[in-house]
């Protein structure tokens, strides 16, 4: 069994978020701040993080990942896009900085999260979906009751449409900032009742976003 545990951290209301079998393998998606006690709480929970998984790198998701990778010498994963970037907050000959597939699993101990491409957000932004739970871990691309900043309205549209609403609804959405009525919700609550969803078109999306539809 996945454990999933979600911490608050830094001033942003970010959360970082670490995963972990029983054997003690563990993973921490989005380092943001704070790494001191991110890599405490592991260490008290005997937790050995051996992934650094990347929804994307804006730097209040990744401002400690250089910390937390010289710590613990963990690989690091994300998305083509990012690897650069990451790569060059990390610095040379800390940690294996790999880009991650769409669909790809990445084990943790016995158990596998996969990486599902969710640009709108950013362009490299990926969702961390662990079946076993189920969990979706969402970044900016998902908050509880609503959604995060858009760079390109299509891709979001198509992000949250077809590839977060297809996952099976009692997934528990985990996002990557405390901006909810509540720290996590489920997919079948965020379908019902985030009207990110409910904006099943572009210029839908966009009216709810307050932003020009393109071509408009």
């Amino acid at each position: 069994m996945l454990e999933v545990l979600q911490v608050e951290v830094g001033l942003l209301d970010n959360f970082s978020t670490l995963l972990a079998v029983p054997s003690g393998a563990a993973a921490i998606v989005d380092p943001g701040f704070e790494a001191d006690r991110l890599l405490r709480i592991a260490a008290e929970r005997g937790w050995r993080i051996e992934a650094i998984l990347v929804t994307h790198s804006h730097d209040d998701h990744v401002a400690a990942i250089d910390e937390v990778a010289a710590a613990t010498g963990a690989v690091i994963r994300c998305h083509p896009l990012e690897v650069a970037r990451v790569r060059a907050r990390v610095g040379v000959g800390v940690s294996e900085v790999r880009a991650v597939a769409d669909g790809e699993a990445v084990t943790i101990g016995d158990a596998r999260v996969e990486a599902i491409y969710t640009p709108g957000h950013a362009p490299g932004c990926v969702c961390w979906f662990a079946p076993t739970v189920p969990a979706v871990i969402t970044g900016d691309v998902l908050y509880v009751g609503s959604c995060g900043s858009v760079s390109d309205p299509a891709a979001f549209v198509d992000t949250l449409q077809r590839r977060l609403a297809t996952l099976p609804e009692m997934t528990r959405v985990f996002p990557g900032h405390n901006y909810g009525k509540t720290p996590t919700s489920t997919l079948a609550w965020e379908l019902v009742a985030n009207p990110a969803f409910a904006a099943a078109t572009v210029a839908e999306f966009c009216a709810y976003k307050g932003l020009r539809p393109p071509g408009a």
